[in-house]
């Protein structure tokens, strides 16, 4: 049945037995959150009439409207944008940051270094044309302790001028943890203690569906995140969204669209089911993301790769990172993942530059969304630790045997030497 070596499939078997108990609470977060669509859904009275594409300026939208209430609903927030007008996570990100920042205000980072794409929004460590210090918006940043936050240095670091405070939840190209509710909750409420004022904004990438609530329910003022990833359950074909306070994400709107115009135009010119199905999918397809990050930090430390998080930790995004310790294993994990990818299984990646980070990249995506990392994907740039990032997963299944596939690649190379 099996195309892999023994050890491969003994080692298959022994992750199975250390993970099952692992599993049946991510199956309850699902099983809660899925109970949430539901009812959210109900509320809302959602009807095929809600599925229609519509052209032009789109004014009164009614599908667009409708699935922007619901994730506002869904987030504990007062409004929302889901837009397939975004082209990523850092479009939408970028909007709510030059949508609402102005001359002479800084953005203050308590997560440390964001992820590299961001980097060259804020135009930081190096100035990147039309970056935010182009436009006279300074920029802070307060390194992260080994054990999350630094929340003791928070005070000192606000300033008079600090308007916003960026704190990223997931983990992106590093291996610290991702931020639990509890701390993202703990951050807001502390920075709102010595600055009321200050605009709490949550990079939500990886991050929803993970737990029983969303940033924005907890105290956050404004979050963005992906369509391709989390909320889109894997068929969203492009697209982002930002909720948060109503007049906070109305200026993020002019910024995407025009002043004047704001969140009013915008046409669903993708098949607005897409986007409702993905969405009523996402709680389980998260789920299986999860299991399967849980299964791979167990299979790889089995292997002897040191893995964060592992197994046994509490997950707060659906990434998962495994260090292997050079170049070349880096290049072997993301082939092997990809001779197991149901798109592209044929092509071999290879490290190449990419727009927005300083790096080269390897990149495995078998993808039927092109770059959608809630399928099953792996990437990272190629400099120490030398750490691939797994993350997505449509089914628990496929990520098994890619995971089978990409330890047996690495132990091919180590072979072959």
């Amino acid at each position: 049945m099996y195309n892999f070596p023994d050890e491969i499939l003994a080692i298959r078997d022994k992750a199975f037995r250390e993970t099952a108990p692992l599993l049946a609470s991510v199956d309850k977060i699902a099983e809660a959150n899925t109970l949430k669509v539901l009812d959210t859904f109900r509320k809302h009275q959602v009807s095929d009439y809600h599925f229609r594409t519509t052209t032009g300026y789109a004014y009164s939208d009614a599908g667009r409207n409708k699935l922007e209430m619901i994730w506002a609903d869904l987030c504990g927030s007062e409004q929302a944008l889901v837009r397939t007008q975004f082209v990523s996570g850092t479009h939408a990100l970028a909007a709510v940051l030059f949508g609402i920042l102005r001359p002479g205000d800084e953005l203050l980072s308590i997560t440390g270094a964001p992820y590299d794409t961001m980097q060259t929004v804020i135009g930081y460590p190096r100035r990147s044309p039309g970056s935010l210090l182009d436009f006279g918006i300074s920029y802070a940043e307060m390194p992260l302790r080994e054990n999350g936050i630094h929340f003791s240095q928070i005070q000192t670091m606000l300033k008079p001028a600090t308007r916003m405070v960026l704190i990223q939840r997931s983990r992106g190209y590093s291996m610290r943890q991702a931020l639990s509710l509890q701390t993202i909750k703990r951050a807001c409420e502390q920075i709102k203690s010595v600055k009321p004022d200050c605009i709490c904004f949550v990079d939500n990438c990886y991050g929803e569906f993970v737990a029983e609530a969303e940033p924005t329910a907890v105290g956050a003022d404004i979050m963005a995140g992906s369509l391709i990833k989390n909320p889109g359950g894997g068929l969203a074909p492009t697209g982002g969204y930002i909720t948060g306070r109503r007049e906070l994400v109305e200026l993020a709107a002019c910024r995407l669209t025009a002043p004047g115009i704001g969140s009013e135009l915008g046409a669903s010119l993708a098949d607005n089911r897409l986007l409702y199905q993905g969405l009523f999918m996402a709680p389980h397809v998260v789920a299986q993301a999860v299991k399967g990050a849980i299964f791979a930090a167990a299979f790889f430390s089995l292997l002897g790769y040191p893995v964060s998080p592992r197994p046994e930790d509490r997950r707060d995004d659906i990434i998962q990172a495994i260090e292997l310790g050079s170049p070349e294993k880096m290049v072997a994990f993301c082939r092997g993942l990809q001779k197991y990818s149901p798109v592209d299984a044929h092509v071999r990646p290879e490290p190449s530059p990419m727009p927005g980070y300083s790096d080269q990249v390897i990149m495995a995506g078998g993808t039927f969304v092109q770059g959608a990392s809630i399928e099953l994907s792996a990437d990272g740039p190629l400099r120490p630790p030398y750490a691939v990032y797994l993350q997505g997963g449509l089914t628990f299944e496929h990520t098994v045997v890619g995971i089978m596939g990409a330890a047996a690649e690495i132990l091919a190379m180590q072979h072959n030497k």
